[in-house]
C-alpha cells in the first residue's frame, strides 16, 4: 500500500452536531501533510478518529495498513502521537519523561541507548536531560514531546497544533526537526491554525466545519481562485474593508494591519473601489497586484460558502 493514510467516509457526531463529516482523504508515506483551519474546524477530532483514540460514527480509515475501527491497538503501534495537551510529566526529568514513553512502548533497553542519542542530537535537549519538564520553556517542552513521540520509531507521526503557544524562534527550530525526520521516511500529519505554516507542508487540507474544503499542495491552492488578487493600503483600512466588500465586481476582503487584501473579478476593479472611498472621505493610497496566500484562498472559500 502506498498510503500511509487512507479515510474513506470517516465521520463524526456529537448529539446533532457533525464535527467530522463525510471525509475521504489519502496521505502517501513519506509524506508531510497538514491540516489547516480555525479553532472549532474539527482538526482535532479528525486527529483523534486517525489515531484510534475515538471511535468514528461512521466511515473508517486505515492508518499503515490498519483499520482504526477493526485493528486499533496494531494503529497505535505504527504511530506517535503528540496533542494539544501532550501527556509529559513535570516532576520527572528530560530523560525520565522519554524512558518512561520508552517503557509505555516496551523499547528494548540495547535499541533505547542508540535511539536516544540521536533523539537528543536533533532535539539539541541533550544539555537539559537532568533538568524538571516543569522548568522548560514552551519551545523545549515541545521538543520533549516530539521525542516522546518518536521514541519507538513510528511510521506515521500525528501532530495536533504542536507549535501553538510556541515563540517564532522555536516553531522554526521545530520544522526543522520536522524535516529531518521527513529524510527518515517517516509520513508526517499535522495540524495547525497558522496558514503560514502549512506552506511548508507538501500537501495541505482546508477545513472547515468538519469538512474539506479543498486538498491541493500549497501553490496550487493559492492559484486556485483563477482571479487577480490587489492589496490595497487605504487611509483607513477597518473603515475601508466594509465600503470595498460591497463594490461589485469584489469578491472578499481581508484586513492585514493598514492594508486590505481584496479578490477581484479584475484590476480595473481598483478604479471602482477608488471611487467608492472617496465618497466616504477615505483616501486610497496605492495598490499593487499580489498572488493570493493560502489565508487569503480560505477566507475567500469560507465567505463564499
Amino acid at each position: 500500500m502506498d498510503n500511509a493514510i487512507h479515510a474513506a467516509g470517516l465521520t463524526k457526531l456529537f448529539g446533532q452536531t457533525i464535527a467530522v463529516d463525510h471525509i475521504d482523504l489519502e496521505v502517501k508515506k513519506g509524506e508531510l501533510f497538514g491540516l489547516v483551519g480555525p479553532d472549532g474546524a474539527g482538526k482535532t477530532t479528525m486527529m483523534r478518529l486517525l489515531t484510534g483514540i475515538m471511535e468514528p460514527t461512521s466511515g473508517d480509515a486505515w492508518v499503515a495498513g490498519h483499520s482504526v475501527t477493526q485493528q486499533r491497538e496494531s494503529v497505535k503501534e505504527k504511530i506517535g502521537y503528540m496533542s494539544q495537551r501532550f501527556g509529559l510529566y513535570e516532576d520527572l526529568t528530560v530523560i525520565e519523561n522519554i524512558h518512561f514513553y520508552a517503557d509505555i512502548y516496551e523499547v528494548s533497553k540495547p535499541e533505547r541507548a542508540e535511539r536516544m542519542e540521536r533523539l537528543f542530537d536533533f532535539s539539541n535537549l541533550s544539555p537539559f536531560q537532568k533538568r524538571l519538564a516543569g522548568q522548560l520553556s514552551g519551545g523545549m517542552k515541545q521538543k520533549l514531546g516530539l521525542c516522546c513521540a518518536l521514541v519507538h520509531r513510528p511510521e506515521v507521526l500525528f501532530l495536533d497544533e504542536p507549535t501553538n503557544g510556541v515563540d517564532p524562534v522555536a516553531r522554526r527550530e521545530f520544522w526543522k526537526i520536522l524535516y529531518e525526520l521527513l529524510r527518515d521516511g517517516i509520513t508526517i500529519f499535522v495540524s495547525t491554525a497558522y496558514l503560514d505554516e502549512a506552506e511548508r507542508c507538501g500537501r495541505v487540507g482546508l477545513m472547515y466545519e468538519g469538512k474539506l474544503l479543498m486538498i491541493d499542495e500549497p501553490g496550487k491552492i493559492r492559484a486556485s481562485t483563477g482571479l487577480p488578487m490587489v492589496e490595497l493600503w487605504p487611509s483607513d483600512a477597518r473603515t475601508a474593508a466594509d465600503l470595498v466588500n460591497e463594490v461589485p465586481g469584489v469578491r472578499s476582503v481581508a484586513v492585514y494591519g493598514d492594508r486590505l487584501h481584496a479578490l477581484v473579478d479584475g484590476e480595473s476593479i481598483v478604479d471602482s473601489i477608488r471611487l467608492a472611498l472617496s465618497k466616504e472621505g477615505i483616501d486610497l493610497k496605492g495598490y499593487r497586484k499580489r498572488l493570493p496566500s493560502l489565508e487569503d484562498v480560505f477566507i475567500a472559500m469560507v465567505e463564499g460558502k
